[in-house]
């Protein structure tokens, strides 16, 4: 795919999350947020909080490389590398919008076992990250993105090109606004 393909993907699943978050989770009741369908899973609240922890490291991550680097000229075509489509796709939600593999997050980053994660305000706050990446997103035509490496979360010794860091970002972001969704569809989700 070309560069300027892999960012149209971007902004557009990125711009899709933002809509679905201020159009359909952003308005929300507290009692709707912080509402479980059973005692294992996250709450509304808990998952923007994981969100945020996430967009948190990655963001962050994204604009140092981008102060840092050497690669400053874009290149035409973007190929994944193998371990990068492995993990972008292991994120992407499947044609009907489920989740094909599931993964347990790291415990810096799940609400259950770090507390300080939980914010009131954590819906607002993903917005905001969502904001912030989609500036990264159009930044990233402005460097080589199949040069430039990051760090994945959980390693710092596993590095993954900038396109595949981005898409696994962004299909992570999206697998997530869809559980918050289907939290949402549940029968027994409260009214008001």
């Amino acid at each position: 795919m070309t560069t300027h393909e892999l960012i149209l993907e971007l902004n557009s699943n990125t711009n899709k999350s933002l809509e679905l978050v201020s159009h359909q989770i952003k308005g929300l009741s507290e009692t709707q947020r912080s509402w479980k369908s059973d005692t294992n899973s996250w709450n509304i609240n808990e998952i923007f909080a994981h969100l945020n922890a996430f967009s948190s490291y990655y963001n962050a991550t994204f604009l140092y490389k981008f102060e840092v680097t050497k690669f400053k000229t874009p290149t035409d075509e973007f190929i994944s590398s193998p371990l990068g489509r492995s993990a972008w796709k292991s994120m992407k939600l499947g044609n009907a919008k489920n989740v094909k593999r599931k993964f347990n997050a790291i415990r810096t980053m799940n609400p259950k076992t770090n507390s300080e994660l939980n914010t009131i305000n954590s819906i607002e706050d993903f917005e905001h990250n969502l904001t912030q990446l989609l500036t990264i997103i159009t930044r990233s035509a402005t460097v080589n993105i199949r040069k430039v490496k990051i760090p994945i979360s959980f390693s710092k010794i596993v590095r993954l090109r900038l396109g595949d860091a981005l898409l696994y970002v962004v299909y992570h972001n999206e697998r997530h606004v869809q559980q918050a969704l289907n939290l949402i569809n549940h029968p027994n989700f409260p009214k008001v």
